[in-house]
């Protein structure tokens, strides 16, 4: 009877654990995945972070502009995307672009990835430049009251920054806890 009981409280705790996983996917949706797995890949980025980044910049709102006029899922700014699209060797950008999901994940990827090569692929100088500015950043490791060792930021002084940073990788513990096995098939779907 004590073995039926433990099978019992050990299936309730299983379908508790999926219902309450279904709930949080509710708020921490997966959209896009296809084109955020292939470019992640191209650019050679962790799928994950891209989505944390998605998430937090826009809520994988494709139509929303900030008040800063940064545009679509991964928030681009017309100025960075002109400058993108000139390095991407695209000749017909137009700012009405950033409103496709492909489109801005392949630019907000490649951007990512930019910043990745510049900051040795540390990806918390990469946040930091993203949300504040790669000009910013890279003022700040120079700077001792903010890098010690002018590799890595002990203080970053644009609080939205700091914020932002930390939003990004709450995300990204969260999307890679209720997705890995999803992803990891849609990987194995695409690319084998």
């Amino acid at each position: 009877m004590k073995s039926k009981m433990k099978i019992v409280a050990v299936v309730l705790i299983i379908i508790a654990i999926f219902s309450a996983r279904s709930v949080v996917r509710y708020y921490f949706p997966l959209k896009y995945s296809d084109y955020i797995v292939k470019y992640s890949k191209e650019y050679s980025l962790d799928v994950y972070f891209v989505i944390a980044v998605i998430k937090t910049e826009s809520n994988f709102k494709r139509y929303v502009k900030s008040n800063k006029n940064a545009i679509g899922l991964m928030q681009i700014t017309p100025d960075t995307a002109k400058w993108a699209a000139e390095k991407m060797n695209i000749t017909n950008f137009n700012e009405d672009m950033l409103y496709d999901p492909e489109f801005n994940i392949r630019m907000g990827c490649w951007y990512l990835n930019d910043l990745k090569a510049e900051f040795n692929n540390d990806m918390k100088l990469v946040l930091a430049a993203y949300n504040g500015g790669r000009g910013n950043v890279q003022k700040w490791l120079k700077n001792s009251e903010h890098s010690t060792d002018g590799k890595n930021l002990d203080y970053i002084p644009f609080q939205e920054t700091d914020k932002y940073i930390k939003r990004v990788e709450v995300n990204y513990r969260i999307y890679k806890f209720l997705y890995n096995n999803t992803l990891m098939s849609i990987l194995a779907n695409i690319y084998y």
